[in-house]
């Protein structure tokens, strides 16, 4: 089973692991299944929108990172007695409106939560992944240094220049961060 060496209240990287992989499992144990699909969103709002209505939690639970929290766990608890959640967070955005900050508090929301539903002694499982910068298209050429890189607002450049698609296997092998690993043997 794949969730067998899994924690049962953990926050982690889908690495190796595949979505329907983890759904069978899930559906194996009996507990919920989770999956929301972030690439499109582009500010910590929209996220906030796609998580709630994916998850199906209340219009209220969007509004900012603590309430998300409280949807995910007190009102779910009084509601009658869970059987485990396997939750997927699938490419969540890695771009300037939506920085490493943003990402780890997200993160932390779901740790927070993992650890809500450990002390209820209920199995809460989520996985994540990053979106990885793409080479920019001709319509985004504007926001271009001379060298074909794109700038952040700062003026700081973003190591999109080298990346390339890559297999979802790669994806998930790798930090979007580590820009050395997405480069093309030249």
């Amino acid at each position: 089973m794949t969730l067998r060496t899994v924690k049962t209240n953990i926050v982690q990287s889908i690495r190796a692991f595949r979505v329907p992989e983890l759904q069978e499992a899930a559906q194996g144990l009996g507990h919920h299944f989770l999956y929301v699909n972030l690439a499109q969103a582009q500010s910590k709002q929209d996220i906030l929108d796609i998580i709630c209505k994916e998850f199906n939690l209340s219009a209220q639970a969007s509004k900012n990172f603590d309430s998300l929290y409280d949807g995910m766990t007190d009102p779910l608890h009084k509601s009658g007695p869970q059987p485990g959640f396997v939750l997927v967070l699938e490419h969540i955005p890695a771009h300037a409106k939506f920085d490493k900050e943003a990402r780890e508090q997200l993160l932390d929301i779901f740790r927070e939560a993992a650890d809500y539903w450990s002390d209820r002694k209920v199995a809460f499982r989520c996985f994540y992944s990053f979106s990885v910068a793409r080479a920019p298209s001709a319509e985004k050429a504007a926001g271009m240094s001379p060298e074909g890189i794109e700038l952040l607002e700062e003026g700081e450049k973003m190591p999109t220049d080298k990346l390339v698609d890559v297999s979802p296997m790669a994806l998930r092998m790798s930090s979007p961060f580590n820009a050395g690993y997405w480069q093309t043997a030249a």
